[in-house]
């Protein structure tokens, strides 16, 4: 009789535990169904009323758009390479100057702006708005650019400027004398604008070197000044037109942050020797094993930690079931999605600290066993850890091994995007104003930009321009047949156009509670 009241006892507690899983169940997919279907993140200011500053709209006639498309042309035949931080084509950068003066005249002949040129061969431009109390902002962008090689298999010489099929195909057409920013001032000059809001912008000239002559000698200018800055807008994220997977529609990414990054060295020292006689492990062996580890260990997962997490959640209600039924909840699918995301380079990088063996360095001659081998890893690290923490994580299992730091930085602060955030609602504003079948998320730059010298001096950096790339066209960043089409680039000044003029409203609008906890179930 007591092992059958045990048994019923047993029988009754599985019965509740069982009954307790399946009503867990249930409620957390009851929530999850329910957020699928009514979330969506900070769409609540198209519902408030914005100050209407737009007064003045750019009409261009056939010989202005050719007289626009001749000065890109001319700026992009012009070989402003940067190839070491110590080492940039500085005749080019002098004929870049000497051209943005010509192409500029209202620019650079207006009482109303104050030019000067910062290490030499970078700009600095001030626009001294109509009320001075509203902090400033400032827009960036580069003159130099990567090398570029003809022999690669590009469709034109990189920097010619040559016209293909309703494209310009040159070096810097993506990165980044496309930005339009110094033509759009001066279209607004010529139609006598004066803004409200006063404004900086920033060319820097080595940014692909590190910008440690051009935009770090501008902070250090703009810090001695006691400039503060509301926000800053450089190059970096695009838009996005089925780039990724499964999304319905364009996307363009708003870049909040960007990734840290860590140059290490390895290397290994030991006895020279004849290759006739061998030792059982050389230099070279024992560090490509050390290399295979570190390889094979990578850092961990860390997505749903970082921004990546606003990225997905802000494009969630643009994917089809079962990718919006994951996207929109990621409080419970995070650890699923990682691992989804891990299984590709592209996407890998959203997930965790990424290692990149990028140079292997040892042996004089075919018959000589070499004492020494180096080799170069470079980390990108994610938003969610530290230089430190990564150095804290490297190990390559052998004392043989010799760590060394070359140099490194942690990631970037994570800029806001909410509703009240000023610089990443007015880049929004401008962007689904221009584009309106655009979803615009904040994302991460998994590179790096000269913005990331202005972090003392603004609290909100954005890394956005809308560049527009089309499955394939990523892989021209930096890369063979770097092009752009003449309607994107017409389009990105007259997105500069509108962005200063829409930044000369004194605040955002005030959303109304209730639309409030409407968008933020």
């Amino acid at each position: 009789m007591t092992g059958h009241s045990a048994q019923w006892k047993l029988f009754k507690f599985l019965k509740v535990l069982l009954f307790s899983v399946i009503f867990s169940i249930t409620v957390l997919f009851l929530v999850a169904t329910v957020r699928t279907f009514t979330f969506e993140a900070d769409a609540g200011l198209r519902l408030g009323k914005w100050e209407n500053t737009t007064a003045i709209s750019l009409h261009l006639s056939p010989q202005q758009r050719k007289n626009l498309l001749a000065n890109f042309k001319a700026a992009i035949q012009i070989p402003t390479v940067s190839f070491t931080e110590t080492n940039v084509n500085t005749s080019a950068l002098r004929e870049f100057d000497a051209l943005l003066k010509k192409v500029f005249p209202k620019i650079f002949s207006s009482s109303l702006v104050q030019h000067e040129l910062v290490g030499i061969y970078s700009h600095l431009f001030r626009i001294p708005g109509s009320e001075p109390h509203l902090e400033p902002y400032m827009l960036l962008a580069h003159i130099d650019v990567v090398p570029a090689d003809e022999a690669d298999g590009w469709d034109a010489p990189p920097f010619s400027a040559q016209e293909i099929n309703g494209f310009i195909y040159g070096r810097g057409t993506i990165d980044n004398k496309q930005s339009g920013i110094l033509q759009a001032l001066e279209y607004l000059l010529e139609r006598g604008h004066t803004p409200r809001r006063s404004f900086y912008i920033g060319l820097g000239h080595d940014e692909e070197v590190n910008g440690l002559y051009g935009a770090a000698n501008i902070v250090k200018l703009l810090k001695s000044q006691g400039v503060k800055l509301q926000y800053v807008l450089d190059e970096g994220l695009a838009v996005l037109d089925g780039v990724i997977s499964g999304l319905d529609g364009p996307a363009a990414l708003i870049g909040i942050s960007e990734k840290g990054q860590a140059t290490v060295k390895l290397s290994v020292s030991s006895a020279p020797g004849h290759s006739s006689m061998p030792p059982r492990e050389s230099s070279i062996g024992i560090l490509a094993s050390a290399v295979k580890r570190l390889e094979e260990n990578p850092m961990p997962r860390l997505f749903g930690y970082g921004p990546e997490r606003g990225t997905f959640e802000h494009l969630a209600h643009k994917f089809g079931l079962p990718l919006r039924f994951i996207m929109s909840n990621l409080w419970l699918f995070s650890p699923l999605l990682s691992r989804v995301l891990e299984r590709k380079p592209d996407t890998n990088a959203f997930v965790r600290t990424t290692t990149a063996v990028t140079m292997f360095n040892s042996g004089v001659k075919i018959n000589i066993i070499p004492s020494n081998a180096e080799a170069f890893v470079n980390f990108r690290i994610h938003s969610a850890q530290t230089l430190q923490e990564v150095r804290g994580h490297l190990t390559v299992s052998d004392e043989r091994v010799k760590v060394e730091l070359v140099n490194g930085f942690d990631p970037l602060p994570i800029s806001s995007y909410d509703e009240q955030a000023f610089g990443f609602q007015i880049i929004k504003k401008t962007v689904q104003g221009m584009f309106p079948q655009l979803t615009v998320a904040p994302g991460i730059c998994v590179g790096n930009t000269d913005s990331r010298h202005y972090k003392d001096i603004t609290q909100d950096i954005y890394r956005f321009a809308p560049s527009w790339f089309k499955p394939g066209d990523p892989q021209r960043f930096h890369g063979v047949n770097e092009r752009i089409s003449i309607q994107n680039y017409e389009e990105i000044v007259l997105f500069y156009f509108q962005l200063i003029q829409n930044n000369d409203i004194k605040k955002l609008p005030t959303l109304r509670k209730q639309h409030w906890m409407l968008w933020s179930l």
